[in-house]
C-alpha cells in the first residue's frame, strides 16, 4: 500500500486539467487511468466527427453549387479516402494530448483501473492498495445502448466504432436525433450513404421552443426521413445487415434492411464500476454521486467529481472547468471555493446548425414569469442568409424586461457557431439589448440578424 494527497481518477479533458490544478498546491498527485489515452473528444468525439462533417459539407456544397449558376459537374465521394482521412487527422489530435502528457512525471500516474474499497481506499485489479486523502472522479462517460436496439448484434455501431470504418457503408439506420445522431446521420447523407433516424419523444438535438423544433424537422426532413417520435416494431441482425420494422406517420407497417444501426442514443457515466458502494457517497436515482454544481464535491466532502462522469455538462470546455475547479478543492480541501463558471454554451455542427445559450427556455419560464419578453428572427428575411443561399432557419432570444439584459438564446442557422459565441459574450458581460444595439453592425453580413432581432426586442421589452 502506498500513498497520495490528491488521487485523480480518470485522464481525459476533466482528469488531466483536474491533475494540473491539484498540482500547483501540492506535489503528491497520482493520475490513473488504463487507457486508452487522448481524451474522448479527440479520440472518438468533437474532433472525428468533425472532420468527417467538413467531408461531407464539401460534397453538398459541389453538389448544390448549380443554383449560384456554378456547376461542378460530376461528384465522386471516395468513402476509403474520406474515412482515411478521418483516422489520420483524428490520430494527430491525440498524438498532440498524449505529448503533452509528457510532462506528467511517470511517478505521478498510474496506468491501472481502480475501484473504491474503502472513502479513502483504492484498489486495482491486482490487488494493490492506494490510500488517497482526497480523491476526483473524473471517469467520463460511454455510449448507451437500450436493449432493443442491442438485437442489431454485429451489425450495431456506436460513435467510437463509426470512426474505424475503412470505407463508407452503403445505408445506417441512426436511432436518436440528439447532437451526435444529428451530426453523423446527417454527414452519412450528405457523403451518399442511404439514412433513416429515428427518434422518441419529438426531441431534435437541444432545442425547447416548439417553433425552432418543428422549423429544425422540417429542414432535417427534407434531406433524409427523420421521425423523432418512431412507432419501431422490431430489430433483427439478418445475414446482410439490419432489419428494422417500423409504423409511417400514415399508419403503414414497413420494414427495410440497412448494413449498419447506428445508435446515438446518449452516453451514461463511467461509475457504475468504480465500487462506490464501499463509501458513504450518496447517489442519484441513475447511480451517479450528488454533489455541489459550484465547487464540485459530493456528500463525502474528500471526493470531488467533474468531467462527463457527473452527468450534468457533458461537453469539452465544460469538463475542463470543472477538472481546473475540482482539482483545485480537492488539494486545498478543506479551503474550498466556487470556481468560475462560464455562460452554458453548446453548439450542434449540423447544416443548419443549432445553438443553445445561458438560460433555457423552460428555466425562464419558471424563473421570470411575467417578466421576461421574446423575440424571433426568421433567416429567409436575411440579406447575408439570401447571398449565401442559406436562408434557412430561426433564431430567439429571451430577456428580463426591468433590465433588458439577455437570459437565453436558441437558434437554428447558418453559423449558429458564431452568432452564438457573441451572444454568449454579451450575457456573460450582463449586456442588455440596449448596450448591444449600440455596436456596430457591418453590411451584409449574418450579424445584422442580430441587430434586427434586437430592435423586435426592445419593443417588447
Amino acid at each position: 500500500m502506498y500513498g497520495t494527497a490528491v488521487a485523480v481518477i480518470g485522464a481525459g479533458s476533466a482528469g488531466l486539467t483536474a491533475y494540473r490544478s491539484a498540482r500547483q498546491h501540492t506535489d503528491s498527485v497520482l493520475l490513473i487511468d488504463p487507457g486508452p489515452l487522448g481524451t474522448t473528444c479527440a479520440r472518438v468525439g468533437c474532433i472525428p466527427s468533425k472532420l468527417l462533417i467538413a467531408a461531407a459539407d464539401s460534397a453538398w456544397h459541389m453538389r448544390h453549387a448549380d443554383r449560384l449558376g456554378v456547376s461542378a459537374g460530376t461528384i465522386q465521394v471516395d468513402g476509403v479516402r474520406v474515412m482515411q482521412r478521418v483516422r489520420q487527422m483524428r490520430d494527430r489530435f491525440v498524438g498532440k494530448v498524449l505529448k503533452g502528457m509528457e510532462s506528467i512525471p511517470g511517478e505521478d500516474q498510474l496506468k491501472q483501473t481502480v475501484r473504491f474499497a474503502g472513502n479513502h481506499l483504492l484498489e486495482t485489479a491486482e490487488g494493490e492498495q492506494i490510500e488517497a486523502e482526497r480523491i476526483v472522479i473524473a471517469t467520463g462517460s460511454r455510449p448507451s445502448v437500450p436493449r432493443m436496439l442491442q438485437a442489431a448484434g454485429t451489425r450495431l455501431l456506436v460513435n467510437d466504432d463509426l470512426f474505424e470504418l475503412t470505407d463508407l457503408p452503403q445505408s445506417v439506420v441512426v436511432f436518436g436525433p440528439g447532437v451526435i445522431g444529428l451530426e453523423l446521420g446527417q454527414a452519412l447523407h450528405r457523403l451518399g450513404v442511404r439514412v433513416r433516424m429515428f427518434g422518441i419523444g419529438g426531441a431534435i438535438g437541444p432545442i425547447e421552443d416548439e417553433a425552432i423544433r418543428q422549423a429544425a424537422l422540417e429542414q432535417f426532413g427534407q434531406e433524409f426521413p427523420l421521425d423523432p417520435d418512431a412507432q419501431v416494431t422490431a430489430i433483427q441482425e439478418t445475414e446482410i445487415g439490419v432489419e428494422v420494422s417500423f409504423q409511417t406517420a400514415d399508419g403503414d407497417s414497413v420494414t427495410e434492411t440497412f448494413d449498419y444501426l447506428l445508435a446515438a442514443t446518449g452516453r451514461r457515466p463511467n461509475v457504475d464500476q468504480l465500487g462506490l458502494e464501499h463509501t458513504d457517497l450518496e447517489l442519484d436515482t441513475h447511480g451517479v454521486p450528488r454533489f455541489d454544481p459550484h465547487t464540485l464535491q459530493c456528500s463525502a466532502e474528500h471526493i470531488f467529481i467533474a468531467g462527463d462522469a457527473n452527468n450534468d455538462l457533458p461537453l469539452l470546455h465544460e469538463a475542463s472547468d470543472e477538472g481546473a475547479i475540482a482539482g483545485r478543492n480537492a488539494a486545498l480541501l478543506p479551503e474550498i471555493q466556487p470556481g468560475h463558471r462560464t455562460v452554458p454554451l453548446a453548439i450542434v455542427f449540423s447544416d443548419p446548425q443549432i445553438a443553445t445559450v445561458g438560460l433555457r427556455p423552460s428555466r425562464i419560464e419558471a424563473e421570470y414569469t411575467n417578466h421576461y419578453a421574446v423575440a424571433r428572427f426568421d433567416f429567409a428575411d436575411q440579406a447575408r442568409a439570401k447571398v449565401l443561399g442559406r436562408d434557412r432557419g430561426l433564431m430567439k432570444v429571451w430577456a428580463e424586461k426591468e433590465s433588458g439584459t439577455l437570459l437565453g438564446v436558441e437558434i437554428l442557422g447558418p453559423d449558429a457557431e458564431h452568432l452564438a459565441h457573441l451572444l454568449a459574450w454579451a450575457i456573460q458581460q450582463r449586456l442588455s439589448v440596449r448596450d448591444l444595439l449600440q455596436m456596430p453592425y457591418y453590411h451584409p453580413v449574418l450579424e445584422e440578424g442580430i441587430r434586427s432581432l434586437l430592435r423586435d426586442l426592445k419593443s417588447r421589452l
